[in-house]
């Protein structure tokens, strides 16, 4: 059992060491972490953009369907 835990482990390691990481290990600090910290900042820029277009388009939409039911 435990030889499986380590083969298991032993794989594991080898299959990171063959990944490519979002950051450059050369690199210390904050720096290192900049592709990351990038990516992040885009993401969350297309969030706000992609909420306030659906946040306007609702609005609209409400006005528009409560203009057509008022009795």
């Amino acid at each position: 059992m435990f030889g499986k835990i380590r083969n298991f482990i032993s794989e594991v390691r080898t299959e990171l060491a063959k990944a490519q990481w979002p950051w450059d290990p050369n690199e210390k600090g904050f720096k290192r972490y900049k592709e990351l910290s990038d990516s992040t900042m885009v993401v969350l820029i297309a969030m706000i953009i992609l909420g306030g277009y659906i946040a306007f388009f609702d609005s609209i939409l409400i006005t528009v369907v409560s203009y057509l039911t008022k009795p």
